[in-house]
């Protein structure tokens, strides 16, 4: 899996947010409300792509709307669903989940029409009478048909998983339309009401499934097993557009992507529990961090998941990460039902971690930890503490704890090249041989706040033409945490012969000095350091990397650069062996 790649949406021109509709099929209509830019900032908008929040009506004897959108989107929502129904006028509102950012516009429904009633899972019912005491809310089976009239035959798909557990799909019998909430969903922002030109959507699928549904993998194939008993022709997700011309090729995907997770050498349990989504949310950029390192994970959350799915899923796992928020001081007591699980049953090798949300003490975390290293358990990562709502900053903690726990987790299980059936003199031979592939010495110089780094390198190669780009190996003694993010700026100096700028960086790496001291340098455009003495400089962008073996791969940009000794010769880097540098 790669890193996030940022590719702003090109129809986003500052445009407002708009409620763009549509008649899909015979008296139904979407309503899709538009965000042209990057709604929040939590990592599945990170593509910064925009998105919509789809919302269906379906007109019989009797109205049915479906999903309506969050606050922000109240009042231009409504203002459309008048034009084509009055609001007193709806009888039924089918909710897929409960999303807490719906409730103002729920209160704002329930106040023009009072004999609506409202049909959610029965997971969900609790929850929804909480925030709308006055509501008539019902909690359907899946054996339940609802006839609006008029061939409108509504029947309701259960489909729990860790993130929407209260989740259901809705089929309409007479227009073949399956609404399928979070499934086959993409935050993109356009024109386009159906998925004429699928192709392109490729990769924001991909992302969308990559951040929200491949923790939950083995719950999305059970949903998917259900969805197909039906025979769909369209799915109206609840963003991007609707499908009609991919629906075969998309459902092959996603089943196809929940595989890929059994191939991953290392599996990691996520247990949590979230009283108001704030851990949950953190739990999402821990995920991330350790999906983009090739680890497998399955997330369970402890509010909806059995002792016996949490103990299936500790004995499966190689490590483990526990999140809790902190409730009247103490941790909720789902989360020490799994703890006490985990106790009892995780073997004292498994690497563990811990993190949490909280509005005030805090002591959830400190609990879970102190329990942990009572046990001799070890943890990957300096535990996680939230105040309040994750931010940004907070959420970039999460990934990078979910990165360092991949890393610490390798290291544990020594997880190398194998080299099976080569003797010792057939190793040294191949390390030979492959130290026989030359690159270019560079020195690579980057940049955080007003300190300077530089190491030398000729691990690097040309990658792709257009744009100009380069893939470089970096360890992490390399500071490779300095190429994190998308977008980080770096600057390659290409060596040249004759000179002893190769030895000078040797040198002061080893003895741990300046690596600058003595050198005539200038501050590029990027920020970065170039060595005057330099053949060649390369002002470049990270767009991409990848963990391979023991090396970071870094896929970037070049944005600039310029040659500054057109008399010079490339210097090159030989070596010996493969094996070493």
């Amino acid at each position: 899996m790669t890193t996030t790649t940022l590719i702003p949406n090109p129809a986003i021109n500052h445009r407002p947010r708009d409620v763009q509709t549509a008649e899909t099929a015979d008296q139904t209509w979407v309503f899709r409300s538009r965000t042209w830019d990057r709604l929040k900032f939590e990592i599945e908008y990170a593509r910064q792509r925009g998105t919509t929040a789809n919302s269906y009506l379906i007109r019989g004897d009797k109205t049915a709307l479906i999903d309506p959108p969050g606050e922000s989107f109240t009042e231009i929502y409504l203002e459309k669903i008048r034009q084509y129904v009055p609001l007193h006028r709806l009888d039924y509102l089918i909710l897929s989940h409960v999303n807490p950012n719906r409730i103002v516009t729920l209160k704002a429904l329930l106040a023009e029409t009072h004999q609506i009633t409202i049909l959610c899972s029965k997971a969900a019912v609790n929850t929804l009478k909480n925030a709308l005491p006055d509501a008539q809310i019902l909690g359907i089976r899946t054996d339940e048909i609802l006839d609006l009239g008029q061939g409108h035959q509504l029947s309701f798909i259960n489909v729990p998983t860790p993130h929407w557990p209260d989740g259901i799909c809705t089929f309409d019998q007479k227009t073949k339309i399956l609404y399928s909430d979070k499934f086959f969903s993409v935050h993109l922002c356009s024109d386009d009401i159906w998925d004429k030109n699928w192709k392109e959507l490729d990769a924001d699928r991909r992302y969308y499934f990559d951040c929200l549904h491949v923790v939950q993998s083995k719950a999305v194939e059970t949903a998917i097993d259900k969805i197909k008993e039906f025979p769909a022709q369209y799915y109206a997700p609840a963003h991007g557009p609707i499908i009609r011309y991919s629906l075969s090729r998309l459902a092959h995907d996603y089943r196809y992507w929940c595989q890929e997770q059994k191939t991953r050498p290392l599996q990691v349990a996520l247990l949590y529990a979230s009283a108001y989504g704030n851990t949950a949310t953190i739990a999402r950029s821990i995920e991330r961090g350790l999906l983009e390192n090739d680890l497998a994970v399955e997330s369970i959350n402890c509010e909806f998941a059995t002792p016996a799915e949490i103990s299936q899923a500790i004995k499966n796992c190689d490590g483990f990460i526990i999140g809790s928020p902190t409730l009247a001081g103490h941790a909720p007591t789902q989360i020490q039902t799994a703890l006490g699980i985990v106790l009892s049953t995780a073997a004292k090798t498994k690497l563990a971690g811990v993190f949490g949300s909280y509005g005030w003490s805090g002591e959830a975390v400190d609990l879970i930890e102190t329990k942990l290293k009572d046990a001799n358990y070890r943890l990957g990562f300096e535990s996680l503490r939230v105040r309040f709502n994750p931010t940004e900053s907070s959420l970039q903690a999460g990934y990078l704890a979910g990165e360092t726990f991949a890393r610490t987790l390798k290291k544990t299980k020594k997880l190398r090249v194998p080299q099976q059936g080569m003797t010792e003199t057939q190793i040294d031979r191949t390390a030979q041989a492959v130290g026989r592939v030359i690159g270019s010495l560079c020195v690579l110089t980057t940049r955080q706040g007003e300190d300077h780094a530089g190491f030398l390198t000729s691990w690097v190669s040309q990658a792709s033409f257009n744009p100009p780009g380069l893939i470089i190996a970096v360890a992490d003694e390399q500071a490779a945490d300095r190429l994190i993010n998308s977008g980080t700026a770096f600057t390659l100096n290409i060596l040249k012969e004759g000179r002893n700028l190769r030895r000078h960086f040797s040198n002061r790496i080893k003895s741990g000095g300046d690596v600058f001291t003595g050198l005539e340098t200038q501050v590029g455009e990027n920020g970065c350091l170039i060595l005057s003495e330099s053949l060649a400089y390369l002002e470049c962008a990270v767009k991409e990397r990848q963990l391979c073996g023991d090396r970071w791969l870094v896929y970037a940009t070049v944005e600039r650069g310029q040659v500054l000794d057109s008399n010079g010769v490339t210097a090159i880097g030989h070596r010996k062996s493969g094996s070493q540098h």
